[in-house]
């Protein structure tokens, strides 16, 4: 079910009760899109292989560059339109309506009882953990390249900071949910444990 954020035009698709759901189930460990999680690291990893490496076999900057921006390129899309909804069953995207309001959609697949597969524990840590780190290191990155005055790598740097920064707002959005159930989860568990409390007081009273 799609519910409508009118502060910031953004649907959101409920996880809460999927992950409800699922929280009895046994998790696999086992990788069942071993192709999707080599993509999800190849590109990303391979961007910052060659940032760090390219100085040392070739001496031409643009080359550098153009390889750089396509590997970025390639995660950006393959992580935003397959990985995470393979490994992790998120998505996330932006459409138009007939009005030409721009609206944002951050999904989580709903599990039903009835389904027979089971989340990958190892495919989650993988995604998770190749989707957090990356962009930490394009940051570090570039403090580096500003503060050792490397001009020029600048804009390299500053493109895979975006770009996989963008991927990661997005699938923590959909992990997360909107604004709205943030703000009805803790209120709700603030509830629940007041209850708690004040029931075991009057009992030991």
């Amino acid at each position: 079910m799609l519910q409508q954020d009118s502060n910031d035009d953004i649907e959101d698709v409920s996880l809460f009760d999927a992950e409800e759901e699922t929280a009895n189930r046994p998790k696999k460990s086992k990788i069942r899109h071993p192709v999707a999680s080599f993509f999800h690291l190849f590109f990303r990893v391979s961007a910052i292989v060659v940032y760090l490496l390219c100085e040392l076999f070739s001496s031409s900057f643009i080359a550098c560059m153009v390889t750089i921006i396509l590997l970025l390129s390639c995660d950006f899309w393959a992580v935003k339109n397959v990985t995470g909804r393979l490994m992790v069953g998120l998505r996330w995207w932006n459409h138009i309506d007939e009005d030409g309001k721009s609206h944002w959609v951050f999904e989580s697949r709903k599990a039903s009882p009835q389904e027979s597969k089971a989340i990958s524990e190892a495919e989650s840590r993988i995604f998770w953990l190749g989707l957090i780190a990356c962009p930490v290191l394009w940051v570090i990155f570039a403090f580096s390249a500003l503060f050792s005055f490397r001009v020029k790598w600048l804009a390299v740097v500053i493109m895979g900071v975006v770009l996989q920064g963008a991927n990661l707002y997005g699938y923590i959005r959909c992990k997360v949910g909107s604004r709205k159930n943030l703000t009805s989860m803790a209120t709700s568990y603030l509830g629940k444990q007041f209850l708690k409390q004040n029931t075991g007081d009057d009992q030991t009273s």
